[in-house]
């Protein structure tokens, strides 16, 4: 009886590894993704709901925008998730990845100590925000990772008219996460450029402020890009399609776009395909 009772017993446990009937053969993700998203604790909304839809584990490995589009390049990655539009642009064009789709959007800021000793909230653009920071030599934090906000930074230097290569005195590189990076450039009271999402996630802990308006140049775009699995064949395409399917269906588009509303009142990104208005029946 016992043994009959341990082999139940082992059957059981057996069955609780396997993968949820609807998975198929591919039951798990690799995804590599900007830090944003995880820093501000958006992939621990999403996730959980798609396991559970699908029975597919996901795996994050969290970078910035450039790692994460040279692994989906390298094929060490399902699928991408980022905020490089050029980037991905680019990656597409190469053949690595098959499709490129804008699923949400906020904006870049800059924050800085409420002081503003640059006086970066007088400033008429954001280019014209960072030629007041670096006239100043005022201190400040890059992250300096080649993600997508580094990428945005240098693009926002071009505009000002200042060399990257060559930043003034004051300048400093965490070579990071944003979390990380904010919270350096809180404790040395520094300027920095966030995505809205993160700096809103760690204001309380920072104590810096936003100190710039949206504006078109500072438009930040995330996008969901699925990697070639005809150039990488161990690529798990369909697990991938159906993470990428999950992230444009309405329900998850009302999640994302709910998203750090209770905490803090405001939403931490604006879907981009949000669900269409419902119609009236026609009359008869």
């Amino acid at each position: 009886m016992r043994i009959r009772l341990l082999r139940i017993a082992l059957a059981l446990s057996v069955l609780s590894l396997a993968p949820h009937p609807s998975a198929g053969e591919d039951a798990k993700l690799l995804l590599a993704t900007t830090t944003s998203v995880q820093d501000t604790g958006l992939l621990d909304a999403l996730l959980p709901v798609f396991r559970e839809r699908t029975g597919i584990a996901v795996q994050v490995v969290a970078v910035g925008s450039g790692a994460a589009l040279r692994m989906g390049a390298e094929g060490n990655a399902d699928v991408l998730l980022s905020h490089d539009p050029k980037g991905e642009q680019e990656l597409v064009a190469s053949g690595a990845a098959l499709v490129r789709t804008p699923i949400m959007e906020n904006y870049f800021v800059i924050a800085g100590p409420i002081e503003d000793p640059a006086k970066v909230a007088q400033a008429a653009d954001p280019a014209a925000a960072f030629r007041a920071i670096a006239a100043a030599k005022a201190p400040y934090i890059s992250r300096g990772d080649d993600s997508g906000t580094h990428r945005k930074e240098k693009q926002l230097f071009a505009a000002a008219g200042l060399d990257a290569a060559k930043p003034w005195e004051g300048f400093a590189s965490t070579g990071t996460g944003m979390g990380l990076t904010l919270q350096v450039a809180g404790e040395r009271r520094a300027y920095t450029l966030s995505d809205i999402g993160t700096f809103l996630a760690y204001r309380e802990r920072t104590k810096l402020v936003r100190l710039t308006k949206d504006a078109p140049a500072l438009r930040n775009e995330y996008s969901v890009l699925l990697v070639s699995a005809k150039r990488f064949p161990k690529v798990h395409a369909e697990a991938a399609r159906r993470f990428a399917d999950f992230l444009v269906d309405p329900d998850t588009q009302t999640r994302i776009g709910e998203f750090g509303q209770d905490r803090y009142g405001a939403p931490l990104f604006n879907p981009l395909r949000p669900k269409p208005p419902a119609t009236s029946a026609p009359t008869k």
